[in-house]
Order: C-alpha cells, then sequence, then structure tokens
C-alpha cells in the first residue's frame, strides 16, 4: 500500500503552541520578521520540515503566481514612487529603528537618508515597487503535501524578499512622492516633540516583559510612539491610528506584538488622551 504523500511545515516565525496550523493555504506574500527591511541582512526564510503522514483529499491549491493581485498591493502614483500614507508610516518606522540604533535624532537622520546621493552605476527598477505588498504578514505554519508545492513556496518567499531588500534599500526619493515623505518627516518631527512624555506614558502601559527587554522590543516601541505622536498631532481617527499600528506589528514584530500594541494605544486613548486629541500630563 502506497504511503500518504509527505508533509513540509513553513513557518514564518515561531507561532505559540496553542495557534493551530493552517492547512493548505499558500498566500502570496507570506513574510518573516523583517529586520532586513531596517538596514540589518534580511534572515533566510525559516523553513522546518516534518514527515508526519497526511492524506490530501482536496485537489493541490494553484500557484502563488497565478493567484489575482491584491488591491492591498503598494499604490503608486504616476511617477511609479508609492503614494499612500501607509507607506509613509512604513518610512517613519524604517527611520525610528535605525535612529534608536544609531543613538541619533529621528528627524535629523530622516534628512541625511533623503540627501544622500545614489553610488555611481546605481539603477533602481520601479518595477518590483509593483510587487511589493505593504499588507504582507505573518503568520502561523502552512502546510503543503507535495514536495513541488514545496518548493514553489519557497521560491516564492526568497523572490518576495529580494524584492523587499531592493525596494527599502534604494533612496527615499525613488522610492516615495513629496506626499509620502512630507508625511512621514511631519510625522518624525511629531515623535521627536513628544518622546519624553510618551516614553513616561508608555512605561505605564506596556507588559513587565518588554520593560525588562527594551532592547529587543525596538521596533514595538517604536510602533508606540508613532502612533501616539499622530494621535496627538495629526488629528487622525484613532480607529485608523490603531489598525495602522496593528498593521505594522503584524509586518514587522513576532509573537503576540499585535495585541499588545493593541491593547497599550487603547489603554493610551483612554487614559491620557482628552477629548481634543491632545495627551494629557503622565500622572505620577
Amino acid at each position: 500500500m502506497e504511503s500518504a504523500p509527505a508533509v513540509r511545515t513553513f513557518s514564518s516565525s515561531s507561532p505559540p503552541s496553542s495557534v493551530a496550523a493552517r492547512p493548505r493555504r499558500l498566500p502570496a506574500g507570506l513574510r518573516p520578521r523583517r529586520a532586513g527591511a531596517f538596514g540589518a541582512p534580511l534572515p533566510p526564510r525559516a523553513v522546518a520540515s516534518s514527515r508526519a503522514p497526511l492524506v490530501v483529499s482536496s485537489p493541490p491549491p494553484p500557484p502563488a503566481s497565478s493567484a489575482p493581485a491584491s488591491p492591498a498591493h503598494a499604490k503608486v502614483d504616476r511617477s511609479g514612487r508609492f503614494c499612500s500614507p501607509r507607506a509613509a508610516r512604513e518610512l517613519a518606522l524604517m527611520i525610528s529603528y535605525a535612529a534608536c540604533l544609531e543613538g541619533t535624532d529621528v528627524v535629523r537622520l530622516f534628512d541625511r537618508r533623503i540627501r544622500e546621493r545614489r553610488e555611481p552605476g546605481f539603477v533602481f527598477d520601479k518595477a518590483c515597487l509593483l510587487s511589493y505588498n505593504h499588507m504582507s504578514f505573518g503568520g502561523g505554519p502552512l502546510e503543503v503535501g507535495t514536495e513541488d508545492e514545496a518548493e514553489k513556496l519557497t521560491s516564492q518567499n526568497e523572490e518576495d524578499s529580494a524584492n523587499e531588500a531592493e525596494v527599502l534599500s534604494a533612496p527615499p526619493k525613488l522610492v516615495y512622492n513629496n506626499f509620502v515623505l512630507r508625511l512621514a518627516r511631519d510625522l518624525l518631527v511629531a515623535v521627536a516633540s513628544g518622546w519624553d512624555k510618551h516614553v513616561d506614558i508608555i512605561n505605564k502601559i506596556i507588559p513587565q516583559n518588554w520593560k525588562d527587554e527594551p532592547v529587543a522590543r525596538i521596533l514595538e516601541l517604536c510602533i508606540l510612539h508613532i502612533a501616539m505622536a499622530e494621535i496627538t498631532s495629526k488629528g487622525t481617527p484613532h480607529k485608523v491610528v490603531i489598525n495602522e499600528a496593528v498593521d505594522l506589528a503584524k509586518r514587522f514584530c513576532d509573537g503576540g506584538a499585535p495585541r499588545i500594541i493593541n491593547g497599550c494605544l487603547r489603554t493610551f486613548l483612554k487614559d491620557h488622551v482628552n477629548v481634543a486629541g491632545s495627551s494629557q500630563p503622565a500622572e505620577s
């Protein structure tokens, strides 16, 4: 009797044991934690192998390349540059993270990045912007039933990682239009001006394990700073800011960060923001 096809499990992160695997789903944009999006080299895709037998009763899913383009893919203008507010928040997060690592001012670092000149011979292919997906999130383990499906998924992940590295390492003026650059700088100015005040609030609302390992939570803390700065200075609807912050956490952070950031921002709105949207003084 023939044995059932083997299963190879692909995990974009290390999910809690309580998270059940989602079999037979091959989304086009599987992502791991994106340390490479902020200047560090992109890590290889996490691939775990399991040889537990599985009877595949449904037909294999179609290749990821044949799936219709998602409307959530990057929005570009007529010049071929990103033009969405989400791109501005993502850029602000990259600059904030890099500024924390360098110990420099976020606005000065942003201005320095904008003024950087391209290296001689550098050519940027704008076509890669069309395949860049701001809504590509990591998730639990994914299962495939054949070696062919496993190879296709691995190949797609490698292509997506290379495309991300190409986009995020390019000079900002080639990737983002003027609206995105202005909005990102405005967010960073608000982050810098409210940093000290928001540090006191963040220390009150984040869980204790984040306080114990702040270096390992730089990304999460930067997301909180950007969201709080946007709430108190830009007048963006609170629901939009929270949703965007949670999506950034899903995209770039691991574990329960999206849920914790959602709870922290709701606590911030409830206890530290008045009706007008400005931040109240932190209580001692």
